[in-house]
This record gives structure tokens, sequence and C-alpha cells, in this order.
């Protein structure tokens, strides 16, 4: 089953280089999450074939523009395809009088849209279904702000196909194998559960932290994440802008990830000041080994 991260923007305020405001998918299983929705997010998601009618839940970090100013338009193009299927959007307080604003006057969508109010003082838990949890945690910045934690839930145990055809076993006797049970076969036979299985593969996490300063009250949520995006706004060469403007550098960024224990850390939320983004990968590698530049149309997978 997929888990895979699929950058759509990666730049701070306003697009540059060729790099547009901030935008993700992650595609866990066959489900597809966005998170922030920044412009240009639907051309994105064109130029990087995902198919944006499985969307059913949008994450928004904050209400900067640079953040939020592609969900109008990305609203109007589901209505002109005739979505049916609803939409529930996620976000600090005020995204949907925002939004509404921009619908008006007189639009009916040709889908319900629901919008969820986050808690940006307290962690919480904001949505979760069968295949996933999703955490919102409070981040520092200059507006209201969160971050979102994917947690993988618990799959069922792998079925040894091998065991499948020596002793015929059945679609309900499959079932109850990956359920944890034994196996009474026809014969009164029974099967030790562990015999007929194998562990399921480890569960899979991904943390997005942008828009923050680099602040140690993060990392008792993230301890251990698979994967994390943080903000890296700037380099150590505008430390203080990035102090100023409630940002992170990517040293800053690097210490996070190596005390929380992250697997791996992608920089991203560039500004506009650097042409050219090795010298993130360089100043954060000086920190913490596992770390990867946030490339739009890149496909970040935990296997």
């Amino acid at each position: 089953m997929k888990f895979a991260l699929t950058i759509l923007g990666v730049n701070a305020a306003t697009p540059a280089f060729g790099r547009f405001p901030t935008s993700q998918v992650l595609q866990v299983h066959n489900q597809f999450f966005l998170l922030d929705c920044g412009e240009g997010a639907q051309m994105r998601m064109s130029d990087f074939d995902i198919p944006r009618h499985k969307i059913q839940q949008i994450f928004i970090s904050h209400l900067h523009g640079d953040h939020v100013f592609g969900l109008p338009g990305l609203l109007f193009s589901f209505d002109l395809n005739g979505r049916q299927l609803p939409l529930d959007i996620y976000s600090p307080a005020g995204l949907r009088d925002m939004v509404l604003a921009q619908l008006r006057p007189g639009t009916s969508l040709s889908f319900p849209l629901r919008f969820h109010e986050v808690d940006t003082i307290h962690p919480s838990l904001v949505f979760e279904n069968e295949i996933v949890r999703v955490e919102a945690v409070p981040l520092k910045h200059g507006i209201p702000t969160v971050g979102y934690i994917f947690r993988e839930k618990p799959r069922p145990l792998n079925i040894r196909s091998e065991k499948i055809e020596e002793y015929r076993l059945t679609i309900p006797q499959i079932k109850a194998a990956k359920a944890g049970e034994p196996v009474l076969l026809e014969n009164g036979e029974l099967l030790e559960n562990q015999e007929l299985t194998l562990p399921p593969t480890p569960l899979r996490s991904y943390a997005f932290l942008t828009d923050t300063l680099a602040d140690d009250s993060v990392i008792p949520f993230i301890k251990g994440v698979n994967l994390l995006y943080f903000d890296t706004t700037f380099c150590e060469d505008h430390a203080e802008n990035a102090a100023f403007t409630m940002h992170s550098t990517a040293r800053q960024a690097a210490e996070i990830a190596k005390k929380a224990g992250v697997g791996q850390l992608i920089c991203g939320h560039y500004s506009s000041r650097y042409r050219e983004l090795d010298v993130f990968l360089e100043e954060a590698g000086e920190v913490f080994e596992k770390v990867v530049l946030g490339e739009e149309g890149e496909s970040y997978q935990i296997v």
C-alpha cells in the first residue's frame, strides 16, 4: 500500500524561479489528502498527474495568502466538473468567510462543502478514518497556525501465500487468520495463527510543519516520524529575518529533526531571496544527515 508525498509548490510568499507557493498531496493507500492550497495548486496537480477528483479532505495550516489563494479556483473547477462528493476543509478559524466571499454572489456548488475549525492552541485529533489519523499541533507564527501529522493506522496481518495453497484455505479462514485468529480446518486440525501469517508492515507517518519558528515544543509530537517537512524559509545568512517573520532556517530545522529522531527531513518553503537551493541542503546536512531538498513534482515515498 502506497504512502507517498508529492510536492506541488515549495516556495514562500510569492512564486519565483519557477517555484509555486505551498501545496502538497499526500497519498495514503488509495486516498489523497491536500495540504495547503497556494496559488496554482490545481495547475500543478495537472502537471504531476494528481487525480484531484479523489481529494476528499483538505488541510490548511493557516490563512496567509500563499497557503490558501489556490482554493477558490480549485473549488470552481470541482463545480464545473460536476463533483458530487462532499469536500471537507480543516483550518484555523476564518477560512469559511474568506472562501465564501470569493464564491459569491449567487454561487451554488454542485457538492457539499464542509468547513471544520481546528484548535490552534491545543493539540487535537482533527480527522480519522479506517486508514489514517490526522493530528493538528500548534505552531509559532505571526497568525494562528497548525502543523498536521498523518499516522497510518494498524493493518491486518499478512497471510503467507504458500499456506493458502497448502491448506486450501477458504476466504473466511483467510480473513480469520489476518485478524489474528487460529484457523480450524475441516479435518479438525487447529492451525496456530503464527504458522499462517507474517507481521504487518511497520506503520508509517508524515509531519507537515511549515511557517513556524523552530521551537522544541513540537518535538514530542513528531518524535520518530518517518518523514518531516519543516519550514526552511531562510539559511543562517538571514537568521534575523527568520526570527522577525517567525520562520526557521535550514540549520534550525535540522536541529529539530535531529532532536526528534525523524527518519528523513525535507526542506521547503524557500524565500525568493534564493535562486539556487543547494545552500539549504548543505546547511541542514551539517546537522542532520538524512535530509533532502523539497522539489516540486518529486514523490517522496515511505515503504
